[in-house]
């Protein structure tokens, strides 16, 4: 596993909290569970995460704001930010082939 320098969990995680705030400069996927959900509750939980501020060291050990859960409508919800270099406007695939054949 990569160690990254203290500028780089920096970049990400400024990168991860622009994204999380403003849902621009990437791509959001849900769960089918989450989608079939009435659509002010899903708004609402999609709020709640971009207003997530409780980021501890349990919860975001690598201190890149990438991941956090929340009870909401009696449910528990989580949500993950990736990376995805292989991300198209159509489609993201993190299992992309190398072989740009394939």
């Amino acid at each position: 596993m990569e160690v990254l320098s203290r500028d780089k969990v920096a970049e990400i995680r400024r990168l991860n909290d622009q994204f999380r705030t403003t849902f621009r400069g990437g791509q959001i996927l849900l769960t089918a569970s989450v989608a079939d959900l009435p659509d002010m509750v899903k708004a609402s939980a999609l709020e709640k995460v971009a207003s997530f501020k409780d980021f501890n060291e349990e919860n975001d050990p690598a201190e890149e704001h990438d991941y956090g859960s929340f009870d909401h409508c009696d449910r528990e919800v989580w949500w993950k930010i990736d990376y995805c270099p292989h991300c198209h406007a159509r489609h993201c695939s993190p299992y992309k082939s190398e072989d740009e054949d394939d």
